[in-house]
């Protein structure tokens, strides 16, 4: 989900709560510009990484996949834990409830990130580097009725990611400040659309359409998912200050980007991208196409938030594009049955 303060135009438009100062039409589109490169970065490179996810023999990196009866049921597990959600923030302390959550992200963000940086880390250890190979293995019972819980293998490279991953993590959770708040989204980000496999494209048309309904109701129809977005602190969500240019690193006034409107459509994209190779034309048509498909549909989004100053559900936007336009290619191309698969 996205959002945008005081009024400002955004994916997703919350309205304002105290009387800031407009933003510059510069800052917005600063904000915007960056929100949609932000948006982008894991995409193109989450896709990438999943050819090869797709293909690892490591247990700890093995993807998962969802079936066309996982997405079925995914918009209704969505709906009621936003609305679980919604209801704790009107029983409960906000502030407690945050910090329950700041801490529960502040673990899974480290790793998140850990794992995302380990690539290209790697390329920064001399080769002389001491790098020792660890496993941590939990099992259950004995025997040949022995079962595994955990299997993850990890190296002292990994150990220091990790390390630089924690540094992170505190500065995120002692000042919540943008950057980390950002480092740890693109990181959810990256890792989804990673690590989420879907096993058709079917499968990606059921999942989409769910959330496209999903979206839409829980924005037009009430008022629950702008009030979670409001009350909800933890990186679920890209945010980039409209007011940068004024107030420096400590700009207040955010537009902000949903996490889930970039893996939903990311982990579609993915598909397409592992979709072409395995046409093996040494193209990749469907996955360029869709990749664009998701810049006009965000840019839409933004486009109709900016001028009716509205709440706009994202996915409404992007679905039928990241949709349509492969759909488009396959008709032209006689390759849908292929695709569909």
């Amino acid at each position: 989900m996205a959002e945008a303060q005081n009024g400002s135009a955004g994916p997703q438009a919350v309205p304002a709560a105290s009387a800031r100062p407009p933003a510059t039409p510069e800052g917005i589109a600063l904000a915007y510009g960056s929100l949609v490169l932000m948006a982008l970065l894991p995409i193109f490179f989450g896709a990438l990484r999943s050819v090869s996810c797709a293909k690892s023999k490591n247990s700890s990196e093995m993807p998962e996949t969802i079936t066309s009866r996982d997405a079925a049921r995914f918009p209704i597990v969505a709906s009621c834990t936003l609305l679980g959600l919604y209801l704790f923030f009107k029983i409960f302390s906000q502030e407690y409830i945050n910090l329950l959550l700041s801490m529960y992200f502040f673990v899974l963000g480290i790793l998140a990130l850990s794992h995302t940086i380990s690539p290209m880390m790697n390329r920064f250890f001399p080769a002389n580097f001491p790098n020792k190979q660890y496993q941590l293995l939990f099992t259950q019972g004995s025997g040949e009725s022995k079962e595994e819980i955990v299997n993850y293998e990890f190296d002292t490279k990994d150990l220091v990611c990790l390390a630089l991953s924690s540094v992170v993590g505190v500065w995120y959770l002692l000042r919540k400040h943008w950057i980390a708040n950002n480092l740890f989204g693109l990181a959810f980000s990256l890792n989804g659309v990673e690590l989420l496999h879907l096993n058709n494209v079917s499968t990606g048309c059921i999942l989409l359409g769910g959330l496209f309904i999903y979206d839409v109701f829980w924005v037009f129809g009430t008022n629950v998912m702008v009030t979670v977005a409001k009350s909800f602190e933890a990186p679920i969500k890209l945010v980039f200050p409209q007011d940068l240019l004024e107030k420096g690193l400590e700009a207040d006034n955010f537009a902000m980007l949903g996490l889930g409107d970039i893996v939903i459509p990311g982990i579609f994209i993915a598909l397409l991208l592992r979709f072409d190779i395995s046409l093996k034309k040494n193209t990749h048509t469907y996955f360029y196409t869709s990749f664009v498909a998701y810049i006009f549909g965000l840019g839409l989004t933004i486009f109709i938030m900016h001028i009716f100053k509205h709440a706009q559900p994202a996915l409404l936007y992007l679905v039928p594009a990241c949709i349509g336009f492969p759909l488009l290619v396959a008709l032209a191309k006689g390759e849908v049955t292929e695709m569909f698969r």
